[in-house]
């Protein structure tokens, strides 16, 4: 499923990032990647998340949180 289908307040797993290579890159430098633990913290009605990730709060994009394929952890 997509990051943006989860629900607030669970954990997932990060199984694949589909979204351009240079932001695949950041996403990857900031802590997201494949087998990462995320946690959705708030969703926007916009589709723009906030996420947790090793202790770091991340706020991502529609775009963004549409190319996060992830599975319950």
């Amino acid at each position: 499923m997509r990051l943006n289908e989860g629900v607030i307040g669970e954990t997932y797993r990060v199984i694949n990032v589909n979204v351009d290579q240079q932001i695949t890159r950041r996403l990857e430098a900031l802590g997201v990647n494949e087998q990462t633990a995320i946690t959705i913290l708030n969703k926007k009605g916009s589709g723009s998340l906030i996420i947790k990730v090793r202790g770091t709060r991340l706020a991502l994009g529609k775009r963004i949180s549409d190319g996060i394929m992830v599975k319950e952890a």
